[in-house]
């Protein structure tokens, strides 16, 4: 999960989080991913994607069209722990 601080006139910003889960979505042991607005705060978004491992994960992050894909995205994100192992 990476939540991301986002100026509320980034009209663009939807549009590259769709192309960010997309170039995710095409990485082996990519499972699912969303992103959404906080309804009570403007401008704070989550960005949730869950993987097989965090093996994946990590390989997924390295690949040329997923750096590209989240360049535009991740410059907005919260500096604070995104990976979570679940039991």
């Amino acid at each position: 999960m990476t939540r991301l601080r986002v100026p509320t006139d980034a009209e663009e910003f939807p549009a590259a989080v769709a192309a960010l889960l997309s170039a995710l979505a095409g990485r082996p042991g990519f499972r699912d991913g969303h992103a959404g607005e906080a309804a009570e705060e403007p401008g704070l978004w989550a960005l949730v994607t869950v993987w097989e491992g965090v093996g994946a994960y990590r390989r997924a992050l390295s690949a040329a069209e997923v750096k590209i894909a989240g360049a535009p995205v991740w410059v907005h994100a919260v500096d604070e722990p995104g990976v979570y192992a679940v039991d």
